[in-house]
């Protein structure tokens, strides 16, 4: 009896790859939600701190970063499934767009923070 998996659109596609991709792909699925919870854990703390920052860039960057914990990892879910795909199809894998929207997110709120103590 063959039990179907979800999602299938993922694992309806091509052929079972080696075990050891697919668990890496995984892990990497993992390692990107951890990433996401500490991106909220970090906007929290910067709001609920009341550092001596100016308050709204000091907010600006808050919000910003659990924005950015929301956001991520849904592009992190659609990563393991473009990549999972890739390995089943045996086709080259694809880019990490989220690591490019991260890092931008990442250098405007240390922009933000940087005004928030130079204008405070």
């Amino acid at each position: 009896m063959t039990r179907s998996r979800f999602p299938a659109s993922v694992y309806g596609a091509g052929a079972e790859p080696d075990a050891r991709f697919s668990l890496a792909n995984e892990r990497t699925f993992l390692a990107w939600n951890r990433t996401a919870l500490a991106l909220i854990a970090g906007g929290v703390a910067l709001e609920a701190l009341g550092l001596d920052l100016q308050p709204g860039l000091r907010l600006a960057a808050s919000l910003l970063l659990i924005a950015a914990g929301l956001i991520v990892p849904v592009l992190a879910w659609r990563e393991w499934a473009r990549t999972e795909r890739a390995l089943r199809a045996a086709s080259p894998l694809p880019g990490s767009a989220t690591s490019i929207a991260l890092a931008v997110t990442i250098v405007v709120v240390g922009v933000l923070v940087l005004l928030g103590v130079v204008l405070r």
